[in-house]
């Protein structure tokens, strides 16, 4: 098989390389997918400087998310077989033509589901409904913020708040950006350079503030977010990608009744397996249903999968890329 390795930590994606590697051997409740497309995430760049919560070891291919069809069953496996389209939580190794998962991370993709799309649903759309519904508790009519509202995990924030009947306030850099979340439902919407980012929100809001805040970059935004938080409003801690972690003043929680509540997708595979599946299953749902449009702005082909990286790592794409995989007949 073929897949992008890494031999280095710190080096940046450009190091990866396009490697010949034994075929992939399917244990007791493993399955081989043979993968047509791949998902490219913020986080496939923090294992590749070492800093991500779940480390594999060197040399490995990044990729947590693939889209395929299986090619080999291991034993006590049940429910998958030979030949079926999956969508797949490999966890890492994804950036690679085959690639071994546990049957238990590993779901039955719609027949109209398109690989490029099946490849960047799970985690995108999977961290904001699991953040939103099960950890923020988020209903209908509330305000949501969501920072970061043109990249993979905030435009389908953005998409899922919408669907889940919140009015949706949107901060991204630019007017496309901006004009791109705006499609997918926000309400408001507020360039991330504005010089009081408090004081536009308490305007949005009418000085009421915002219930649930929705935050995969960090920094200066999540602090002045905060300033603007309603009563009993609950902030959702998602990630940094602006490279600073924001440090919390414990007194604003007291004064305004909020809850910071951290939130990493990777746990629930392992954690809360029942809780993933359950999220997963009402996501293809709604897809299913014509609700959610999983917007891939980029695809690359395996071989690029630095330059695909280097792009979501730049903030310079928007909601998906993915990496699209050669399969031999």
């Amino acid at each position: 098989m073929q897949a992008m390795l890494v031999h280095e930590l710190g080096l940046g994606p450009e190091a990866m390389t396009l490697t010949e590697a034994p075929d992939p051997v399917a244990g007791a409740g493993e399955v081989v997918v043979a993968v047509e497309a791949a998902g490219v995430n913020f986080a496939d760049g923090l294992m590749l400087a070492g800093r991500y919560q779940s480390q594999p070891a060197l040399p490995f291919a990044p990729g947590l998310e693939v889209a395929g069809r299986i090619a080999a069953v291991g034993p006590g496996v049940t429910g998958l077989a030979v030949g079926m389209d999956v969508l797949a939580l490999p966890g890492h190794g994804g950036y690679a033509s085959h690639v071994v998962v546990p049957a238990a991370r590993v779901v039955r993709r719609p027949a109209a589901m398109p690989a490029v799309v099946a490849a960047g649903f799970a985690v995108a759309y999977g961290t904001g409904h699991l953040a939103l519904v099960h950890r923020a508790r988020l209903k209908p009519g509330e305000t949501l913020l969501v920072l970061g509202a043109a990249g993979g995990v905030g435009l389908t924030a953005v998409e899922l708040g919408a669907v889940l009947g919140a009015r949706v306030i949107a901060v991204a850099q630019g007017p496309a950006k901006l004009a791109l979340a705006a499609a997918q439902g926000a309400a408001i919407l507020i360039d991330a350079d504005v010089p009081d980012l408090k004081a536009a929100l308490l305007e949005a809001t009418g000085g009421r503030g915002v219930d649930v805040i929705y935050d995969p970059v960090g920094g200066s935004l999540f602090d002045q977010a905060l300033k603007a938080a309603a009563f009993e409003a609950r902030a959702l801690v998602i990630g940094f990608a602006s490279g600073t972690v924001p440090q919390i003043a414990a007194n604003r929680l007291l004064v305004k009744n909020v809850d910071v509540i951290g939130f990493w997708w990777g746990a629930y595979a392992d954690k809360a397996p029942a809780a993933l599946a359950a999220s997963l299953d009402a996501l293809i749902a709604l897809w299913g249903q014509g609700r959610l449009a999983l917007h891939v702005s980029e695809t690359w082909p395996l071989a690029a999968a630095g330059k695909a990286l280097a792009a979501v790592q730049g903030r310079r794409s928007t909601g998906k890329v993915v990496l699209t995989v050669a399969q031999e007949a």
